[in-house]
């Protein structure tokens, strides 16, 4: 990866997490404040919460991909250091997707004139799940990595010894 698409990264990288924090801390304020003019038609307070804790794993997601991206530069990604970042991150997009069936479910009831949209947002949760199986799967194709890498020291150590 060169040096200019890690820049670009960690700027962006930089951008959501900026972001989120300060997202994160106004609903924080409306929710601890208690100057949120709920009026009961709408379940605000368990939305703001199901939103936070959204949040928070976005913000997980984010961290943890520094840290590979970290690795990634200093040549260290194809290690077993990685895969704690990697099911990290595959725990915080499954978390997220079930937060996101909650939310549906919370919302549910505002919707029974209009189901389908009840519908699209379980949609999107299975989405959000088959992100989870997408970085499953890339974990193992980082674990085939890993182990070749492995050998092909192995084997180099082998043939050093032999010359």
């Amino acid at each position: 990866m060169g040096a200019l698409t890690v820049r670009a990264l960690r700027v962006v990288l930089v951008g959501v997490l900026a972001s989120t924090v300060f997202v994160q801390a106004v609903m924080l304020w409306v929710l601890i404040s208690g100057s949120d003019p709920e009026d009961g038609s709408f379940p605000l307070t368990p939305v703001r919460v199901i939103v936070i804790l959204g949040i928070v794993a976005a913000q997980v997601i984010v961290v943890c991909v520094w840290r590979l991206v970290t690795m990634v530069r200093r040549g260290t990604v194809f290690s077993h250091a990685a895969f704690r970042y990697v099911d990290i991150v595959i725990g915080a997009i499954a978390a997220a997707a079930l937060l996101w069936f909650v939310l549906t479910a919370v919302l549910a009831p505002e919707h029974d004139d209009s189901p389908g949209i009840t519908v699209i947002m379980g949609g999107i949760g299975l989405a959000a799940l088959g992100g989870a199986l997408v970085v499953l799967v890339l974990r193992m194709l980082l674990a085939q990595a890993v182990a070749r890498d492995v050998e092909a020291t192995r084997l180099r150590n082998e043939l050093e010894d032999v010359i």
